[in-house]
């Protein structure tokens, strides 16, 4: 019989009477040295960790994307416009539902208002254009207003609701 796994394409198991010598297993009190690091450069080592993780952007990411620049800088400027009754800004306080880039750079931005009768809701919409619209990069701005699903105080941001004390 002629062997068909001549490259030797597999591994073979030890031998029950082979002897293996095991690595030492590994043991905390063997990499952490209590007495290395103060808890202070401890603290400091954490939170510039942290920091880095944080501010870590995505790589690759097509501009009119989540996380894509002209995305990011409609975002912004969606947070600068606030609620005239309620001290969030809008995208926190979840009035924006999605924000779409096409391929030409043109905005499209579908919100909703608190509710149907709110004083502003003649102009808000208005202004949200007219800020998106002014971004650097967008070419035009659209803004769809609905009232499907209608806006509840789920949709707010932890940020906004602990501005509003509701955390």
């Amino acid at each position: 019989m002629s062997d068909t796994h001549s490259d030797k394409d597999y591994v073979a198991a030890p031998a029950p009477n082979d002897t293996v010598v095991k690595p030492p297993r590994a043991r905390v009190s063997d990499a952490v040295d209590p007495d290395a690091e103060s808890a202070g450069e401890k603290l400091e080592r954490k939170r510039d960790y942290l920091e880095g993780f944080l501010q870590k952007k995505p790589e690759n990411v097509p501009t009119g994307e989540p996380g894509g620049a002209l995305y990011e800088d409609v975002v912004a400027a969606l947070k600068e416009i606030f609620d005239p009754e309620i001290p969030v800004n809008i995208y926190d306080l979840g009035l924006i539902y999605t924000v779409d880039i096409t391929q030409e750079s043109d905005a499209i931005v579908t919100m909703t208002l608190t509710t149907p009768h709110c004083p502003v809701a003649e102009s808000m919409p208005g202004e949200v254009e007219l800020r998106v619209g002014a971004v650097p990069g967008v070419r035009d701005a659209e803004v769809v207003l609905v009232w499907d699903p209608p806006w509840s105080p789920d949709k707010m941001s932890d940020e906004a609701r602990l501005e509003l004390g509701m955390l």
